[in-house]
């Protein structure tokens, strides 16, 4: 598959052009924080959790909002944790043989979540509402 077939998101096959799924990008953005961007997957999982409907292609959390949308966030990241530190030696060789190691292991929310809880703190510290979409 030729470089311009990739960046098109398509593979050319005997003259036709097969399209397949290319994941979406979600932006967080409020005016006390730089943005932070996510895969679609992952940003719908932290927009669930903030309490908003994660089918909606863009939302906002309103200054009201921000300090049910923080104690639902960091419960969530808090409960990871406390997951990935209850994880047992066998847990971690299961992950070596199925090669989830390095930049293969998995991300659990307390890692893709935090970007967007210090947003939000930061943004209720300065009365700003945290927007997202496309």
């Amino acid at each position: 598959q030729g470089l311009l077939a990739q960046r098109a998101g398509g593979i050319r096959s005997k003259g036709t052009l097969t399209t397949r799924k290319t994941a979406m990008l979600i932006t967080f953005k409020s005016e006390a924080s730089a943005d932070v961007i996510m895969v679609d997957k992952d940003a719908k999982k932290v927009i669930a959790l903030l309490g908003k409907d994660a089918s909606d292609t863009q939302g906002i959390v309103t200054v009201e909002q921000l300090p049910g949308a923080i104690a639902s966030l960091r419960k969530a990241i808090d409960e990871d944790r406390e997951r990935q530190s209850q994880r047992t030696d066998e847990d971690e060789a299961a992950d070596r043989e199925a090669g989830r190691t390095g930049m293969a292991a998995p991300v659990g929310i307390a890692q893709r979540g935090w970007p967007v809880f210090e947003m939000l703190e930061r943004a209720l510290k300065e009365k700003v509402p945290v927007i997202w979409g496309n």
